[in-house]
C-alpha cells in the first residue's frame, strides 16, 4: 500500500483529501504545520507528499527546499491559492513536481498524483534509472553523453554541462531537456510535453510547462529574451534548435 503525506493547516482540506485517498487505497499520514510535516517526511519513506504553501512553523517553500537538500526525491504536489503565482514558480524551481490551485477537485488531485507516480519512483530511484540510449550519443570513456551545441548531457549521472561546466538542474528540468534534445527541430506542443514529462492525459493547466521552459532557458541560454536553443513557436508550443 502506497503511503501519502498530507501537510495542510486547514482541517477541512486534510479531511477531504484523506477520505478520498484512503477510499482509493492509500495509507494516509497528516500534519497540520510545516515543521511537523518536514519531520515526518525525513523520518518515513513516503511515496507522495501533498504540501500546502501557507503553513505555520515552516512554510511549504522551506519544507520543499529542505527536503530536496536532504536528497529526498519523494514526489511533491504543492497546494496554492489562486493569486500565489510567485510561490508556484518558486515551489517548482525548488523541485516540486506539480501544483494545484485552491479550490480543487479531489478527483483531479488523485489523477495528477497517479500520473506523477507513474513517472517518478520513490526517494532516490530517479538517480538510479538512466534514460534509454539514443542515436545522438557519443562515447566518453565508459559513459555515453549527448552533445547539442555547447550543452553536454550525461544521462547516467543526471548531469548537464554548459561549455564543460556542470549546472544545477532539477529532475523534471532534466527530463524536459533530454526529451527536447532528442527531438531537435520538431515543434512540441505544451500538451505533448505535459503528457510526455508529467504523463497527464489531459491538457488542464499548462503553466507548469511554461515555468519549466523558463527555468531551463535561464540555465542554458546566454540571453533568455533571445534564446538560441529553446524557441517559442507562437500558437503551437516550443522547438529545440542547435545553433549554427
Amino acid at each position: 500500500m502506497k503511503k501519502v503525506l498530507l501537510v495542510d493547516d486547514e482541517p477541512s482540506i486534510l479531511t477531504l483529501l484523506a477520505f478520498n485517498l484512503e477510499k482509493d487505497g492509500y495509507e494516509v499520514y497528516t500534519a497540520s504545520d510545516g515543521l511537523e510535516g518536514y519531520e515526518l517526511a525525513i523520518s518515513n519513506p513516503f511515496d507522495f507528499i501533498i504540501l500546502d504553501l501557507m503553513l505555520p512553523s515552516m512554510d511549504g517553500i522551506d519544507v520543499c527546499k529542505r527536503l530536496r537538500q536532504e536528497k529526498i526525491e519523494t514526489p511533491i504536489m504543492i497546494l496554492t491559492a489562486k493569486d500565489d503565482e510567485f510561490e508556484k514558480v518558486i515551489g517548482l524551481e525548488l523541485g516540486a513536481d506539480d501544483y494545484m490551485t485552491k479550490p480543487f477537485s479531489p478527483r483531479e488531485v488523485l489523477a495528477r498524483m497517479k500520473a506523477i507516480l507513474r513517472r517518478t519512483k520513490q526517494s532516490a530511484a530517479v538517480e538510479e534509472t538512466a534514460p534509454a540510449k539514443q542515436p545522438e550519443t557519443v562515447e566518453n570513456g565508459s559513459e555515453e553523453t549527448i552533445e547539442v551545441g555547447d550543452i553536454t548531457i550525461i544521462p547516467a549521472l543526471y548531469e548537464v554541462r554548459l561549455r564543460g561546466e556542470s549546472i544545477e538542474i532539477t529532475p523534471k528540468e532534466f527530463e524536459l531537456l533530454l526529451y527536447m534534445t532528442k527531438r531537435v527541430n520538431r515543434i512540441l506542443s505544451r500538451e505533448q510535453l505535459l503528457n510526455a514529462i508529467w504523463n497527464f492525459d489531459y491538457a488542464g493547466e499548462t503553466r507548469i510547462v511554461d515555468v519549466h521552459i523558463s527555468h531551463l532557458r535561464e540555465k542554458i541560454e546566454d540571453d533568455t529574451k533571445n534564446p538560441v536553443y529553446i524557441k517559442t513557436v507562437r500558437g503551437f508550443g516550443y522547438k529545440f534548435e542547435v545553433p549554427k
